[in-house]
């Protein structure tokens, strides 16, 4: 089965829907034609530019620049991360906390991956690695972004709960241990809900990817076991370290809840 080359007429066709959308929201008065345009041009333009990056990089293969594609991804997905969140974190960690769960859950899954489960010849291997990095960045980032947008909010919103917890002589582990558990539980449910559907409601996006590039569907569906085992595993350690750390940013060494260290809500 040979791959079948896409034109830059069929993408244009394929644009054309996305316009007729953003002119139905515009119609409708949803308000989010602009951010809809706006995000389908930067998948153009980001993923061509990936594109050329990663033909570029398939030439070279040099482990330098592999590692800082690597961490520039890593350093835009905490941002995403931060830019979701209605009441941020201040200062270095606004940033900090969505990327350092991503660092310690994304790349510590994407090694033990590539290293003792499929053994990719080197380890860094571009073909293996980028987009392997990429899609539990992806779906980290999201559960991580959900965790801490709860986390924050609920901490707002039941602060008078958290401080008499306080007052009553409860550590700050204990006064917030509800909220934290909330937020894991939030963060969760989008790789959750995508595993129960996998196969039966869906056709996940990499195993149609490598049945379209002509891969024979069962070792497509292999792969694709794989990813979403790997994805809840980077998910469920990012979300928890993003709600330990932050949950523990929220209160100084006095155990005392510091919701100062939070921006105003996001509108």
């Amino acid at each position: 089965m040979t791959l079948i080359e896409l034109t830059p007429l069929d993408l244009a066709l394929s644009a054309i829907l996305v316009v007729v959308l953003a002119l139905l929201s515009l119609r409708l008065s949803l308000g989010i034609e602009r951010q809809l345009l706006i995000a389908a041009l930067r998948t153009v333009v980001q993923l061509i530019l990936l594109g050329l990056v990663l033909k570029f990089l398939f030439v070279q293969s040099h482990p330098l620049l592999i590692a800082l594609l690597a961490l520039f991804m890593l350093f835009v997905a905490g941002y995403e991360v931060m830019a979701r969140q209605q009441r941020r974190f201040l200062g270095i960690w606004g940033m900090g906390v969505g990327t350092l769960s991503m660092f310690i859950s994304s790349f510590t899954v994407t090694l033990m991956a590539l290293t003792i489960i499929i053994q990719a010849e080197p380890w860094y291997s571009v073909q293996y690695l980028i987009p392997l990095l990429g899609m539990l960045l992806g779906n980290t980032m999201s559960g991580v972004a959900i965790a801490l947008d709860h986390l924050t909010h609920n901490a707002w919103q039941q602060r008078q709960q958290i401080e008499a917890r306080l007052m009553l002589g409860h550590s700050w582990e204990q006064a917030i241990r509800e909220h934290r558990r909330n937020a894991l539980r939030s963060g969760m449910i989008p790789i959750i809900n995508a595993m129960a559907a996998a196969g039966v409601v869906s056709l996940p996006g990499m195993m149609t990817g490598q049945i379209l590039a002509g891969a024979p569907p069962f070792e497509a569906s292999k792969y694709q076991i794989l990813i979403m085992l790997l994805i809840a595993a980077g998910t469920g350690f990012g979300a928890m370290a993003a709600v330990w750390i932050g949950s523990k940013h929220l209160f100084d060494d006095r155990e005392r809840l510091r919701l100062d260290r939070l921006s105003a809500i996001k509108n």
